[in-house]
C-alpha cells in the first residue's frame, strides 16, 4: 500500500467507523453466534498473498461483526459504560501514525515527557500528594 493508496483507504476506513456509529443501535447489541463460530467462516492457514481492501471490509461485515458486542450500542447495559469517543479514535490514529517504542527516554522523547505531564495531570485530578507526582519544583 503506497501513501495514495493509505490515503483514500483511510478515509474509507473513517467512512466505515462512522456509519458504523450512526447504526449501531440499530442492531442487537449481544451477539448471538457460538463459540467457535468463525473457524469456518476463515482459512485455516495464513494466506500467502495478500487480499483486497474490499475483501478484508467485506469480511469484517459478513464474518466479524456478526460475533461483535456492541459495546458503544446505547441498547447494552453491560458491565462498563462506552468507552470510546470520536476525540479518542482521532488520537489513536496520531498516535499509530508515530508508532512509538517507548522504552525510554531516548527512544522518543517527547512520548516520555508527555505521559509524565499527563499523568500528573491525572494524579492533580484525583488528588494524588505532591510526593506522587513526577515533576518536582526541586528537580
Amino acid at each position: 500500500m503506497d501513501v495514495n493508496e493509505f490515503r483514500k483507504r483511510g478515509k474509507e476506513m473513517v467512512d466505515f467507523i462512522a456509519d458504523y456509529y450512526e447504526n449501531v443501535d440499530k442492531v442487537p447489541p449481544m451477539s448471538t453466534v457460538q463459540p467457535d463460530y468463525l473457524y469456518s467462516l476463515i482459512p485455516q492457514e495464513a494466506p500467502e498473498e495478500p487480499e483486497s481492501f474490499e475483501d478484508i471490509q467485506r469480511d469484517i461485515k459478513t464474518k466479524i461483526m456478526p460475533g461483535m458486542t456492541h459495546w458503544q450500542s446505547s441498547n447494552f447495559f453491560g458491565w462498563f459504560p462506552c468507552n470510546s469517543s470520536f476525540p479518542a479514535m482521532l488520537g489513536d490514529m496520531a498516535s499509530s501514525m508515530f508508532n512509538i517504542v517507548g522504552f525510554n527516554w531516548i527512544c522518543s522523547p517527547a512520548a516520555t515527557e508527555l505521559e509524565t505531564v499527563v499523568m500528573d495531570w491525572l494524579g492533580k485530578l484525583i488528588g494524588l500528594d505532591s510526593k506522587f507526582m513526577a515533576i518536582k519544583e526541586d528537580g
